[in-house]
């Protein structure tokens, strides 16, 4: 596949011009150099705070929603992070098996080795099957260029291997990411995807809170984000995502929405 050319947002060429400016200006005047320094800052500042707002779209391109096409056809998208889960996907399976729904699965690259036939099977029912890094690294947003490189790649080679479909999309570890990562991503041919609405299922054990929040997000090109992975547990034990599943898939069929894996937008 050929490789697209990286075309920096503006903010991203701003901050390497300033960059370029702060060396000429501490040539010709050495003596400013806290002046250099406090601006410099600033601008990191807001690359990291941006870097901490995965819905941005400051550092490259970022669907926080579908687009304007599949919004007009009421078309929304499941998307489910951090398995595969032994236990808790294949009852997902089921529960979107019974409703007829296709999702997109953020799965993590050496989760899916250790799992490699629900993997597999996640495929085989029709869902997609997406690069969510290799090992969810946490310190992942302070990660440099070869780090992040490596880790998607990783996951890419994983992924495609095991179920013989090239992910076309990544969604980063929290959400979290930093300048490097938008290169890195038009190199390997990737979308960025974050999300419209969360419930944070992975903290949140009440899963009616969950549901009324996820609900009230529904609307046409909305992204939705559950996790069969790490996900939070009732008091009954439950995984939290198998409770809010079934009102929420019923709460989309009632605002005649329709679900699609991000591939068939």
């Amino acid at each position: 596949m050929l490789e697209s050319a990286w075309r920096p947002t503006w903010l991203i060429r701003s901050t390497l011009w300033l960059h370029g400016v702060a060396v000429l200006a501490l040539l010709v005047s050495p003596m400013h150099w806290r002046w250099v320094l406090a601006v410099m800052l600033a601008n990191h500042m807001v690359l990291m705070l941006l870097g901490l707002s995965p819905r941005s779209h400051g550092m490259g391109s970022n669907w926080t929603q579908l687009p304007a096409a599949a919004a007009a056809r009421h078309e929304i998208a499941l998307t489910i992070d951090d398995g595969p889960d032994p236990v808790v996907t294949p009852q997902v399976l089921e529960v979107l098996e019974r409703y007829g729904v296709r999702a997109t699965f953020f799965v993590i690259g050496a989760r899916a080795e250790r799992y490699p036939e629900l993997c597999r099977e996640i495929a085989r029912r029709g869902h997609a099957i997406e690069n969510h890094s290799q090992r969810h690294r946490h310190n992942f947003a302070l990660m440099g260029l070869k780090g992040i490189t490596k880790e998607l790649q990783a996951a890419q080679d994983t992924l495609t291997g095991l179920t013989g479909q090239r992910p076309r999309f990544f969604r980063a570890p929290a959400g979290f990411r930093n300048p490097f990562l938008d290169p890195v991503l038009t190199r390997l041919g990737l979308q960025l995807v974050s999300w419209s609405v969360r419930g944070f299922d992975t903290r949140v054990s009440n899963a009616v809170k969950v549901t009324n929040t996820l609900v009230a997000g529904l609307r046409p090109g909305a992204i939705l984000l559950l996790h069969d992975g790490n996900a939070a547990r009732t008091r009954a034990g439950t995984p939290v995502i198998l409770e809010v599943l079934p009102a929420l898939l019923d709460a989309a069929v009632a605002n005649n929405l329709r679900f699609v894996t991000l591939q068939q937008v």
